[in-house]
């Protein structure tokens, strides 16, 4: 398939439809992880042609993505972080933890954003923020796109960080997210005091069950307990 590069398509729609002038984009990484934080980025961008090749951080390898945020971190107009710890993915559940990074990530920028683009169909933000729903925002709209971007290099970097205590987990390469080093290393060594202990993979560890933690619940988000698991 063709790239076909973000556009700021649904930025300049809600500036119409409201008069916003302040657009953040909001995208998240590692909601899929079995180990490490969920973190949001919520990116500015303006209306300016962004760098060439911006598309979902997905969609990018390594070296790619990595020059990308490079570039990204002097082009936006202004960008931020939130991240919502494996104890309080555990504690909260996943939307609620997403939510609290989300408005981590929104808090810390240097202007209040008139209205949000979050990447998904699924609003976890909700009131007070204005928020517009774009299915594949990360792939359409350029300040979605630049916070995936940004997000992703983040998070990989900080869960190399904390993995460096924890090498035979080889979270470094994985992000915590299952591999087979990873799963072996659960099965042998049990889990760490990054893992999420609330989630089904916590299920095929019968000699660590002492430390499962029951999810505020468990139905919230069906995606994590029918994953495979090992």
């Amino acid at each position: 398939m063709p790239y076909k590069p973000p556009t700021h398509t649904v930025e300049r729609s809600i500036r119409a439809k409201t008069g916003a002038k302040v657009i953040a984009g909001i995208d998240e990484v590692g909601r899929g992880a079995w180990a490490g934080p969920v973190t949001v980025c919520a990116a500015i961008t303006g209306l300016r042609r962004p760098p060439e090749g911006l598309t979902d951080s997905k969609l990018l390898n390594v070296k790619r993505r990595t020059e990308l945020a490079e570039v990204l971190n002097g082009w936006v107009t202004a960008h931020a972080l939130g991240h919502s710890s494996s104890e309080e993915i555990d504690e909260l559940g996943m939307t609620a933890a997403l939510r609290l990074a989300a408005v981590r990530a929104l808090e810390a920028l240097p202007v209040r954003p008139d209205a949000v683009i979050l990447d998904g169909n699924h609003d976890y933000l909700g009131m007070p923020w204005q928020v517009r729903t774009v299915i594949k925002g990360d792939q359409s709209c350029i300040s979605v796109a630049a916070a995936s971007v940004l997000a992703k290099v983040r998070r990989d970097a900080l869960m190399a960080e904390l993995g460096s205590a924890h090498a035979d987990f080889a979270f470094h390469d994985n992000a915590g997210y299952p591999s087979p080093v990873h799963k072996t290393a659960l099965r042998a060594l049990g889990p760490t005091p990054i893992h999420r202990m609330s989630w089904a993979f916590m299920d095929a560890l019968p000699r660590w069950q002492h430390l499962k933690r029951t999810r505020v619940d468990p139905t919230e988000d069906p995606s994590v307990d029918q994953m495979s698991i090992f």
